[in-house]
């Protein structure tokens, strides 16, 4: 007889029924915890009692520790249970309530970060907040925030009220003081104020922690390229060649960590995260295209082996994240002791000491050593007396025997959940890999996921959920949702040719303009419009390590504006770049893919259209190179779409080269077509 899960631990609280990992992770803690929901705020007005809100998600290393601490005492969970309702959330699944509650621990002069905890009001506003505390700085806390609310009602509500009005500012954003027209100047002075920020040793930003921040670098490869500004080439290669080539990467079975603590990619905070890798598929793929690296083309690969084979459902949906602790220990799955190696490596081992630094400089502690590089293979191969293909056949050698030691070990935790948004990050990483080397594994994958998303997460009204689990969608979509699919579909039409995928992404566009979109700001809320709920919405503008939902959105209607032909398009493309100008030439950083707009709205972009029976085999030659200033469209038969229609020939494959509305003559060979590009 089964014996049912919920009566195998002391303790089983609300969270029991979650789809998220993260939550489930606490569902044997002593502490109440639910769910956010509304029921939960209406038990806390009518019980008298404070919310408390604790936010993390479930690869977060002091999560884990605070809820060791913490959560899992019974002392602590008694002064908690007393006299709060306990509110769990994953930041991940309603990032929504972790944007509201980080503006107001920001805005109480605390730093930010995660776990996040907060103390609110039964209506949901917060009073207090802060990260990680340590036992008896949070009893302590809690103890007086409580006291001081039972003391002091009024003073606590009227410093609610006034947070609550100073996340609304930040949230939707001051009136604009002047409109600042996009221009070429406003570009340059925006890149270089940001060069000063360049680490021109180590890549990334000076200092640390180093994160890979794949928004700010695509950008940056985009301004570099079309400028011909060799200082920033040189910077973008020497972050994504360090990074490449430092502890941050997984050298044995693929993927990036989250960012390095230290200041020079050594050591990881170990968690893998989706939307970095997703991300760093694109970004290694177009500078592969940019500067034919066989170490960006390796990094590709075993980035998309990796999603493959450990972050794959079988329906095809991706997984969120890979945890940084195994056996209750932050990244030993990933390190080494130098007899295991020895003991793996055989014969090779010398060689390979020096290779991955099995030394001081790959040291970490407690004996053991992260594997990273400080050469060229090329290098490498030439101090070593070995030729470039002798190195490479003993790399993956190396790599294969780590691989298959490394699967005796106990794994990290899976965060097994889908995210919509995340998801079509690696869509878009994926199609760009296979526009960079033309291999058919790349498209197979992503077409998979697209085909997965579709079915299970858009409904026929183009209404999007958020999240996925084991046939489960739950939670309204957000706009980085919508935006991300839109970019996505794009990116499929662009490459299949396939219209099923323009329809979709059209569809998505009409919902979000539906009820995402404030015509007076234009701009579109980051939850629906109609929305109820005890948090304010928000408008997401600045690029992070994600990029903004609204930026996403604004390059969207520019590509379907090309696309369509629908000048409205732009004419809402223009407006929501008014909103950022102000704030660009002193924080780029922060709005680097709105840059990568404006790129395409002051530098030449083309649309080079394809059309013929032969259009697919003519695109594949053209698309490896890397042009971020072309929009692709092709087809192999007549179609209705404004950008193809009435350009299909049955006898003759021809190519159409257009800018500003104007095209040149067809032509049907594609080196003419490159001269017409070339910048």
């Amino acid at each position: 007889m089964t014996v049912d899960h919920k009566y195998q631990k002391k303790y089983t609280n609300a969270l029991i029924d979650s789809t998220s990992p993260y939550l489930l992770q606490h569902a044997h803690n002593p502490v109440n915890w639910q769910p956010w929901s509304e029921a939960a705020l209406e038990q806390a007005e009518q019980e008298g009692k404070l919310l408390l809100v604790s936010i993390g998600y479930a690869a977060c290393h002091w999560c884990h520790v605070m809820e060791h601490e913490s959560f899992e005492d019974e002392a602590v969970a008694e002064i908690m249970n007393k006299h709060f309702v306990c509110i769990k959330v994953d930041r991940e699944e309603r990032p929504d309530i972790d944007h509201y509650y980080m503006s107001a621990v920001q805005l109480m002069m605390q730093q930010g970060g995660w776990p996040l905890n907060v103390i609110a009001l039964p209506n949901g506003q917060p009073i207090w907040g802060g990260t990680y505390f340590p036992k008896e700085s949070w009893m302590h806390n809690l103890k007086a925030v409580f006291e001081f609310y039972q003391k002091e009602p009024a003073k606590t509500k009227q410093y609610a009220q006034e947070l609550k009005e100073g996340i609304r500012n930040i949230s939707l954003g001051a009136e604009l003081e002047e409109e600042i027209a996009v221009d070429a100047s406003l570009l340059k002075t925006g890149v270089e104020n940001w060069k000063t920020r360049f680490d021109m040793e180590d890549g990334g930003r000076v200092g640390a922690p180093k994160f890979p921040m794949p928004v700010n670098l695509d950008f940056l490869l985009y301004y570099a390229h079309l400028k011909k500004d060799d200082d920033t080439l040189k910077f973008v290669k020497l972050t994504l060649d360090k990074m490449a080539r430092g502890g941050i990467y997984d050298h044995v079975g693929g993927g990036f960590a989250r960012y390095s603590v230290d200041d020079k990619w050594k050591v990881p905070h170990f968690e893998k995260m989706l939307y970095d890798n997703g991300q760093l598929l694109s970004i290694y793929s177009k500078a592969f295209q940019q500067f034919k690296s066989h170490e960006f083309e390796c990094i590709v690969y075993e980035i998309a082996d990796w999603l493959e084979r450990e972050m794959t459902d079988e329906s095809g949906a991706f997984y969120s994240s890979l945890d940084a602790d195994s056996e209750g220990e932050e990244g030993k799955f990933y390190v080494w002791q130098k007899h295991e190696l020895k003991e793996v490596i055989d014969t090779d081992f010398e060689l390979f000491k020096a290779y991955y630094n099995i030394n001081k400089k790959g040291f970490w502690e407690n004996g053991n050593y992260i594997l990273l590089r400080d050469q060229s293979d090329e290098n490498f191969a030439e101090t070593n007396d070995l030729s470039l293909h002798r190195l490479q056949l003993l790399v993956g050698n190396w790599k294969y025997k780590l691989l298959k030691k490394r699967t005796e070990r106990v794994r990290p935790g899976l965060d097994d959940k889908t995210l919509s948004s995340w998801n079509a990050l690696v869509i878009i990483g994926l199609i760009d890999a296979y526009k960079a080397f033309n291999d058919s594994q790349f498209l197979r994958l992503a077409l998979r996921n697209a085909e997965f998303l579709q079915q299970e997460q858009i409904k026929k009204s183009g209404k999007v959920y958020h999240s996925w689990k084991k046939g489960r969608s739950t939670i309204d979509g957000f706009l980085e949702d919508y935006a991300l699919l839109i970019q996505a579909f794009l990116a499929l039409f662009e490459t299949t040719a396939e219209e099923r995928w323009l329809k979709l992404a059209r569809r998505l566009t009409d919902y979000v303009f539906d009820h995402f979109y404030d015509s007076n700001k234009s701009l579109f809320y980051f939850s629906e419009k109609e929305a109820g709920s005890a948090i304010g919405n928000h408008f997401q503008n600045e690029d992070n390590v994600i990029p903004a939902a609204n930026s996403v959105m604004a390059n969207n209607l520019h590509r379907l504006y090309l696309i369509l032909g629908q000048p409205d398009y732009l004419v809402v493309v223009k407006k929501m770049l008014l909103n950022v100008t102000p704030h660009f030439t002193k924080y780029p950083m922060a709005y680097a893919n709105w840059g990568s707009l404006m790129l395409k709205l002051t530098e030449p972009f083309y649309e080079v259209v394809v059309c013929g029976i032969n259009s697919n085999l003519l695109m594949a030659e053209m698309k490896n190179e890397y042009h971020p200033n072309i929009l692709w469209a092709h087809s192999s038969k007549e179609s209705k779409v404004p950008i193809l229609q009435n350009r299909f020939h049955l006898e003759e494959d021809l190519i159409y080269v257009c800018k500003d509305g104007e095209c040149h003559l067809p032509t049907n060979s594609p080196e003419a077509a490159r001269k017409l590009i070339l910048p």
